[in-house]
């Protein structure tokens, strides 16, 4: 007698390879796009994945039975499986000028990276004006007094 494979085993490979197919590397990370200024933009995305299988064996007054082989036949068998995949666009990376940039799709971040993006001017800024000021206290101190 031969040890089949049971039925609810075929159907969640099916769905797995199903959801094998639909999600791959490039569903992620897509493909980088090179634009005139040499910049290369590469989309990121979120992917997530369900996946549900369920079956059962009902015998409504119905035996056990041999088939054409020899081997018993079980009750006869019902079952289902499904899978989900859902893509959602996260943002883009920006490679270009010796930087890297993650720019969000979601504007919530949007004020956080103008700020990130704008500390090291403000710090120059802030740095010249104290530079200034100090060199005003310099030069009125080697004034002379007439």
């Amino acid at each position: 007698m031969m040890l089949s494979e049971h039925p609810i085993e075929g159907l969640m490979k099916t769905a797995m390879e199903s959801i094998k197919e639909m999600v791959d590397v490039n569903t992620v990370v897509g493909d980088p796009v090179e634009t005139p200024d040499g910049s290369v933009i590469i989309p990121v995305s979120r992917v997530a994945c369900g996946f549900a299988a369920g079956g059962g064996e009902y015998s409504a007054g119905i035996s056990a039975k041999n088939n054409s082989n020899g081997d018993s036949v079980g009750s006869p068998f019902g079952g289902g499986s499904g899978a989900g995949v859902s893509v959602q666009p996260m943002g883009f990376l920006v490679v270009g000028n010796g930087q890297i940039r993650l720019l969000p799709v979601d504007d919530s971040h949007a004020l956080f990276d103008r700020l990130i993006d704008a500390a090291p001017q403000m710090l120059n800024q802030i740095q010249n004006m104290f530079n200034k000021c100090d060199k005003k206290n310099t030069d009125s101190n080697t004034q002379p007094i007439v």
